[in-house]
């Protein structure tokens, strides 16, 4: 493809997220790539870091746009988007040149609102903190509330493109056999700081297609979710519980560290999400796991109530830690989002609470940043259910090294741990 093609490309990608706002821009982007196989593996990522760049700075491209008196539309984003790294506007005109792959000239009224932009940067002093900071309007208190100093660092850290991160899967090879096989492919991978099972990358590779990931040695799999399989202490013989598996990404990670001895049971309300695990199960070489659909009226979990070592409560959240990995999602998250999330945690965690047996375990984790979905979560959860005592992160912690941060839960953020961020509260069941 050509540049004006590639831009032309991103336009309409750009368009097409816009047409289904409640829907997330890489299951979109998959299936437009997917209608358009002409396009080859480099023009794919070509136009796909575009559509990225732009929907992380999109609030800030926006407030330029409403400045220079232009509407804002996928087409003078993508304008903008590429002045703010700076682009000439001469150089707009030469690509936005029409003709049967390029976008549509450039008018004279669109040529003089850009030149306004020419020159400039994304930051601007007017800028509202919102806009400043790429979040939602309504969220700035909370975050504010989360973060305080550090606030502006932690949102800086979400705009930057995450890392791609592997989990080495124990029954398969070890860390090394994993650094090895992927060097074979010409990936460089280094060990992450935290997860003794986890490697970086850093770029966008395309690992599945290997035959480290084909042959189950390594999973996809953020370092920060790889602590969190490792707080439940799940050991070989014991009987889990993944309550909130979906696809089973922490589920394969607790069959590795049980050493596939024992019992999983990997629940979900979703057959979907519960199907899509079948393969991954079988890639990693997983025999230990039990997979149950959670459906009204439901007497599993009745019949089988006090019987588990460990429980795991992924709960459903509002995602705001992974807004580094998923840039749209900020601009999708609503307040009623929240409201409507914080009851139905405080009731997914109920339920599972039932199963954890007495000495047993139940491990909260969220991938939000949230006080409302975290630490007052734990704190209404031990209002109610004096059975239960909080676990110190320190004392939870089995890994090498001291665990990340202080506190009493394991609580990661990309500007600190330059992981997603995430949440987990590790409770003990004494009655």
């Amino acid at each position: 493809m050509t540049p004006p093609a590639r831009i032309a490309s991103a336009i309409e990608l750009i368009a097409t997220v816009d047409a289904a706002p409640r829907k997330p821009a890489d299951a979109i982007a998959n299936d437009f790539f997917r209608a358009r196989r002409f396009i080859g593996s480099g023009d794919r990522r070509a136009v796909s870091e575009r559509v990225w760049s732009l929907l992380r700075t999109r609030k800030r491209l926006a407030w330029w746009l409403g400045r220079v008196g232009m509407r804002v539309n996928p087409r003078m984003l993508v304008a903008a988007s590429l002045l703010s790294e700076g682009w000439l506007l001469s150089g707009l005109v030469q690509n936005f040149c029409g003709g049967q792959f390029g976008p549509t000239p450039l008018n004279p009224g669109e040529q003089a609102a850009l030149a306004q932009m020419e020159g400039h940067g994304l930051a601007h002093p007017e800028m509202p903190e919102a806009v400043r900071l790429e979040v939602p309007d309504w969220c700035v208190p909370y975050l504010q509330e989360r973060f305080g100093d550090t606030l502006a660092a932690e949102m800086a850290a979400m705009d930057l493109p995450a890392t791609l991160d592997l989990r080495v899967n124990l029954l398969r090879g070890t860390r090394q056999d994993a650094i090895s096989a992927l060097a074979t492919e010409g990936i460089d991978a280094k060990p992450t700081p935290l997860s003794p099972w986890g490697l970086r990358i850093e770029g966008r590779r395309p690992v599945s297609t290997g035959q480290a990931f084909q042959s189950g040695l390594v999973e996809i799999q953020d370092e920060g979710s790889q602590l969190v399989a490792a707080l439940v202490g799940a050991a070989p013989e014991m009987r889990v519980v993944d309550w909130c598996a979906g696809a089973g990404g922490k589920t394969l990670a607790l069959a590795m560290t049980m050493e596939n001895r024992g019992h999983i049971a990997a629940c979900d309300v979703s057959e979907h999400r519960l199907d899509g695990a079948v393969r991954r199960l079988r890639r990693a070489g997983v025999h230990n796991v039990e997979r149950h659909l959670i459906e009204p009226g439901d007497k599993w979990a009745k019949r089988r109530a006090g019987t588990f070592d460990r429980v795991l409560v992924d709960a459903p959240c509002t995602g705001t830690g992974t807004w580094r990995r998923n840039p749209d999602a900020r601009l999708r998250l609503v307040q009623n989002d929240l409201d409507e999330l914080v009851p139905k945690q405080a009731m997914i965690l109920g339920q599972a609470a039932r199963l954890v047996k007495p000495g047993g375990r139940l491990v909260y984790a969220t991938c939000s940043v949230l006080l409302e979905e975290n630490e007052r979560q734990i704190d209404a959860f031990l209002g109610t259910q004096p059975g239960f005592t909080l676990v110190p992160l320190a004392q939870a912690w089995t890994l090498p090294g001291d665990p990340p941060g202080p506190g009493p839960y394991l609580s990661l953020t990309p500007g600190r741990d330059h992981t997603d961020g995430f949440f987990t509260a590790v409770l003990e069941r004494t009655a």
